[in-house]
C-alpha cells in the first residue's frame, strides 16, 4: 500500500508540474488575420501613431496620433485620413510640409499601437516601427523570460487568439508590415509546457516523497 500510495503521488506531482505551465491552445487556427500587404497598401488606423521628421530642423520634429475619428491633427492642419494607405498619407504630409520647408527632407514613419503579452520581461503597450518584425517587438518588451515558448506565439485580434504559423527563420525576417500586423493587436508569447522552474518543483517534490518513503519503511 506504502509502495502504491507513494508512486500515485509521484504521478500526480509530476503530471502537476507539466500542466500548469501549459497554456490553452489557440481559439482558432485557420483564419490567419495576417495579410502580405505592403507599403503601398497598408492603410492607417486609429491608435496608429505617425512620427514627422524634419530633417534640419529638428524643432519641428514630432508624433502625432491618429483618433479614433481617423483624425490626424498637424501644427498647421487637420487632416482626416479614414481609407488611406500610408504611401498616401505620406505623399500628402510632405506636400503640405513643402508649403513650409522648401528645401527640407520629411520623412513620415507611421507608429503602431500593440500590446506585447504573455512571458516578457515588461509586458505593456508599445509604439512599433511596422518595419520591426516580431522578435523585435519581444525586444521592446525586454526580451523573453526564461520560461518563454517562442515557438508558439500568437496573435490576438479583436477577442480572437491566432498562431504565428512561421519558422523561426521567417519570423524574424519577416517585418509587422509584411505580416499585416496593425494597431490594436496583441502579441502574445506562451509559457513552456514544462519549465525549469517546474522541474526544480518536481525534484524537491521527489526529494520530500523519498525521504517519506525512508521513514515509513
Amino acid at each position: 500500500m506504502r509502495h502504491t500510495a507513494i508512486s500515485c503521488c509521484l504521478v500526480l506531482a509530476v503530471s502537476a508540474a507539466a500542466c500548469g505551465g501549459r497554456t490553452p491552445p489557440p481559439a482558432a487556427l485557420g483564419g490567419n488575420p495576417f495579410r502580405n500587404d505592403t507599403t503601398g497598401a497598408l492603410a492607417v488606423r486609429p491608435g496608429d501613431v505617425i512620427r514627422v521628421q524634419v530633417f534640419g530642423r529638428e524643432s519641428s520634429t514630432a508624433e502625432y496620433p491618429i483618433d479614433e475619428n481617423f483624425n490626424l491633427v498637424l501644427p498647421f492642419t487637420e487632416l482626416n485620413v479614414r481609407d488611406l494607405t500610408v504611401q498616401d498619407l505620406r505623399a500628402r504630409i510632405r506636400q503640405q510640409y513643402r508649403q513650409l520647408y522648401t528645401t527640407a527632407f520629411v520623412a513620415v514613419t507611421p507608429l503602431f499601437r500593440l500590446a506585447i503579452l504573455g512571458e516578457v520581461q515588461r509586458p505593456g503597450l508599445y509604439s512599433a516601427d511596422p518595419t520591426f518584425t516580431v522578435y523585435d517587438l519581444i525586444a521592446l518588451a525586454g526580451g523573453p523570460s526564461r520560461s518563454a515558448n517562442p515557438n508558439r506565439i500568437t496573435l490576438v485580434r479583436e477577442g480572437q487568439q491566432y498562431q504565428v504559423s512561421l519558422a523561426a527563420a521567417a519570423l524574424a525576417s519577416a517585418t509587422l508590415r509584411e505580416l499585416g500586423v496593425r494597431s490594436g493587436d496583441q502579441v502574445v508569447v506562451p509559457r513552456r509546457s514544462i519549465t525549469r522552474d517546474d522541474g526544480l518543483l518536481v525534484l524537491s517534490a521527489l526529494n520530500t516523497l523519498l525521504l517519506a518513503y525512508s521513514i515509513l519503511r
